[in-house]
């Protein structure tokens, strides 16, 4: 194989790819990417981690030998990195050694044959349909910060993509938080199965949505694998397999009978939850809200630390109501509201509590209390 690429295309490409490769392996070749060079000019690097897989397509300045071969995929990244801004990379692979080749420098790398490169079988993906991709970053954003890191639970390691009464919705929890994402449900997405897809394919994706925000993502899908083609043809494809396991049914969970309806600006109560909860140590992440008539006290006590106090100006008119929360989950669900206002639907200090923007907003998030 013998190919020349544009140091910056060959950089985007393998920044693209080289995150999904883990650091340490047990097996060598997953250490690598796969570079294949057609005759067509056309150069596809390949990365995967056997549950994951991305594949991009670049054109080449030129390719004189077709051929392919995989190289370390993070030296290579590094090494494109270092090289002169506007230089031409030559890739030449000649008795298991691939000449890297730009300006004055010269790097040999091992390889390892493509043979032994393993490659994720998709199978038929039956449903497929399209999103905008700054729709699709914005349903990652608004419920991934809820996915449980318990690997014992594993069908909670993912975001849980399904549809149902004509809308296409995206939930995450982690038993004391749960956030759920709401979309008109796409064109093509009637009858598809329900499906988990797993925390790090959703967090390659976010990354890679980010270069693409004003294009279309086309996902095509079964029960067992999901597809993510951005950029369309010669663009980026990122495969994944699905987390193979039940969501519980989380609609049980959101509270439909709160009747005490609070309501503040979500920018100072973030604020104030961040100050007063300074002084939490982590056995003590309980923030305490005391609800009155238009204002909301908050307090944390520490035995090490003592205690802290704030009030917050707020719209509630229902009686006075003590109960605590997490400090940490508060605020994270807090930063997802972007408006001038946000709505807390409690019920008594043992209930879960319905948070939101209003009640038009895609978004929606139930938070556990704690004893305080």
């Amino acid at each position: 194989m013998k190919a020349t690429i544009e140091r910056a295309k060959l950089l985007r490409c393998l920044s693209h790819v080289q995150s999904v490769v883990e650091r340490r392996n047990t097996i060598p070749i997953l250490s690598n990417v796969l570079i294949e060079a057609s005759g067509d000019g056309r150069v596809r690097i390949m990365a995967t981690d056997l549950d994951l897989q991305v594949v991009e397509s670049l054109d080449a300045a030129s390719v004189e030998t077709s051929g392919a071969i995989t190289v370390s995929a993070h030296l290579l990244f590094d090494i494109a990195r270092k090289l002169p801004d506007g230089s031409q990379v030559s890739l030449e692979t000649a008795d298991n050694r691939m000449t890297v080749k730009a300006g004055r420098s010269r790097f040999q790398l091992p390889t390892l044959p493509r043979d032994d490169f393993p490659v994720i079988v998709e199978g038929d993906l039956p449903t497929s349909f399209e999103l905008p991709a700054r729709v699709l970053a914005e349903l990652i954003d608004r419920t991934r910060f809820a996915i449980s890191t318990e690997e014992t639970r594993y069908y909670l390691n993912g975001i849980f993509l399904h549809v149902t009464d004509g809308e296409l919705k995206a939930a995450a929890t982690d038993g004391h938080r749960l956030a759920r994402f709401t979309l008109p449900r796409p064109e093509g997405a009637e009858g598809m199965p329900d499906v988990i897809v797993p925390r790090k394919a959703v967090g390659e994706l976010r990354k890679l949505l980010e270069e693409s925000l004003d294009a279309n993502v086309e996902i095509d899908l079964s029960a067992s694998k999901i597809r993510f083609t951005l950029g369309g043809e010669g663009g980026v494809v990122l495969t994944s397999k699905l987390i193979d396991g039940t969501f519980p049914d989380y609609s049980r969970v959101i509270p439909t009978g709160n009747d005490k309806l609070l309501k503040l600006d979500p920018k100072s109560f973030y604020e104030g939850v961040d100050r007063v909860a300074t002084i939490a140590t982590e056995k003590t992440r309980a923030v305490k809200m005391g609800l009155e008539a238009d204002k909301v006290t908050l307090s944390v006590t520490s035995p090490d630390n003592g205690t802290a106090a704030e009030e917050v100006p707020a719209d509630y008119r229902a009686e006075a109501l003590e109960i605590g929360f997490n400090a940490n989950y508060l605020k994270d669900i807090l930063h997802q509201i972007d408006g001038d206002t946000v709505e807390l639907h409690l019920a008594d200090p043992g209930a879960p509590t319905l948070i939101r923007q209003d009640d038009k907003s895609p978004a929606l998030y139930v938070l556990m209390p704690m004893r305080v």
